[in-house]
């Protein structure tokens, strides 16, 4: 088992071992809406930004890629992309709990969740889940049709997720595609269509998720092993820097091609300071993956979890520089 020295105390209030101190819900929420905000991590929010961002990345280049630029209606559509990825990630890790329930119960970080906890039982974690998913939805409908069409598409990917660990030892592919599925669904908002540009991007997501989430699943490599849980942390095991590196480099390349990708709108609209603005937003994401690879310790809980949740920082430095170069 995980060196209990090693992971969070088994709160004795309800909230979630791997909870912050200072999260919104355990402080602020009423007590009654508690256990449904933890099932949605909303007390952990760092999902939430590695679901959305991937949209805002979509979004940002297909704006770039427009000859047009922006409209009034970008606004929106960032802003619906950030209430929808809240809304769906609840929704998705409401039936990843769901499925998970008696696996959550023998792993040490995971057993106060709220469905193994009792705070919840699965009838009202399943109506929880629908009815994030109406709201979810209702937004979806303010988008085109194609669009629409996408979201739509989207809930396969997360139906199957939370059973990939049972059948491969590479359930993190299975969360990044849908996880980065947001980076079709944001270029398709703008553009109505799709191309090989986020389709690549959309690709180079994937390969970021394989880097972050290997990281993340270090947490809970020796529960997993004694209950054949598996995951890329347990076969990749000593090795996991060699392939973090290898996603990396991959990831920041399918996201260089994304934006040069020969006869797409993006080479073709983008002038030479914006092309290098965008580029440079490409180069300073991966600066970011080069400097949680020096601070790796894969048998450390703590900064495994600490660098998963530096992800957040890391997926908003292009949006941050591709949103700025919209503007030049």
């Amino acid at each position: 088992m995980t060196d209990p020295q090693k992971i969070p105390e088994q709160p004795t209030d309800g909230r979630v071992a791997d909870a912050t101190d200072l999260n919104w819900v355990d402080r602020f929420a009423p007590r009654w809406s508690r256990p449904y905000l933890r099932l949605s991590r909303a007390d952990r929010p760092a999902g939430t930004w590695l679901l959305l961002i991937p949209c805002w990345w979509g979004l940002a280049l297909g704006i770039l890629g427009d000859p047009t630029g922006p409209t009034a209606y970008d606004i929106w559509l960032a802003v619906g992309c950030a209430m929808g990825a809240f809304l769906m990630r609840g929704a998705g890790c409401t039936w990843n709990d769901i499925s998970d329930r008696h696996i959550d119960a023998q792993v040490a970080r995971t057993r106060s969740r709220p469905l193994p906890s009792g705070q919840v039982t699965p009838k009202q974690a399943a109506v929880w889940m629908v009815v994030q998913m109406a709201i979810a939805f209702g937004i979806l409908l303010t988008f085109n049709s194609f669009a629409i069409a996408l979201g739509i598409l989207a809930l396969a990917p997360v139906a199957i997720y939370p059973f990939a660990k049972r059948f491969t030892w590479w359930p993190q592919v299975f969360l990044g595609v849908a996880f980065n599925w947001g980076a079709l669904l944001g270029w398709a908002a703008h553009t109505g269509a799709l191309s090989w540009s986020p389709v690549l991007l959309y690709l180079a997501g994937i390969s970021w998720t394989l880097f972050y989430d290997t990281i993340y699943a270090h947490q809970d490599k020796e529960d997993d092993a004694l209950i054949g849980v598996k995951s890329t942390a347990r076969l990749f095991a000593d090795n996991t820097p060699r392939w973090l590196l290898g996603f990396q480099l991959l990831s920041v390349v399918l996201m260089l091609f994304a934006v040069i990708w020969p006869d797409g709108e993006l080479i073709s609209t983008l002038s030479p300071a914006g092309l290098i603005v965008v580029i440079g937003g490409i180069w300073a994401f991966g600066l970011h993956l080069t400097w949680q690879l020096r601070r790796l310790n894969v048998d450390d809980v703590e900064i495994c979890m600490n660098l998963f949740r530096s992800n957040r920082d890391a997926g908003l430095i292009p949006v941050v520089i591709w949103t700025a170069a919209i503007f030049l």
